[in-house]
């Protein structure tokens, strides 16, 4: 495990990676923005018949605080599911370095069946940190309790998340339900 750790991240800085990178990232953000702008219209249009000399003003504050607050509170869901698109990319070139018999068995991936585990993701990082919230909360009194627990939380769902993006290259759907049981 700690082998395929360093493997990975002396690769960090391989053109394929970074090329999933700044896409990856690219598209997150354009999702945020897009949110922006999409509470922007709606708080506006929304005020527009109370405030209507305010109205653009405070739909941009509003919008605003959403945004910054949806970008701490999911960037990493949002993320991963935008890298569960590209992930192919990445997936074959650590195959083709390190991993070359792997590479050889392994098939493209669907770009509906990528889509589908990015969502099915994204769904799963917000569902387990709802149902964490309250041990989130009751461990804010020891300080450092709080992020220990989202670390730990966040770093078994992003494993998962990656492993799923490796066996779907591998397995087809079924098997892949028995892989990871």
């Amino acid at each position: 495990m700690f082998r395929a750790l360093f493997l990975s991240l002396g690769q960090l800085t391989d053109p394929p990676v970074l090329r999933v990178f700044v896409k990856s990232m690219l598209v997150t953000l354009l999702v945020f923005a897009l949110l922006g702008v999409g509470v922007w219209w709606g708080t506006q249009s929304a005020l527009a018949a109370w405030l209507d000399w305010h109205a653009g003003g405070l739909a941009a504050a509003f919008a605003l605080f959403v945004t910054v607050l949806a970008l701490w509170l999911l960037f990493r869901a949002v993320a991963i599911a935008v890298v569960g698109v590209f992930a192919d990319e990445v997936v074959e070139a650590v195959e083709a370095r390190h991993y070359p018999d792997a590479l050889r068995t392994a098939r493209p991936v669907a770009l509906a069946r990528s889509l589908g585990m990015g969502l099915r993701s994204a769904a799963r990082v917000v569902l387990v940190n709802l149902l964490m919230l309250p041990v989130y909360v009751a461990l804010l009194v020891t300080g450092v309790g709080t992020a220990a627990a989202f670390f730990v939380v966040n770093g078994w769902l992003l494993g998962r998340d990656l492993g799923d993006m490796v066996a779907a290259r591998h397995l087809d759907a079924g098997a892949m339900r028995g892989w990871r049981a």
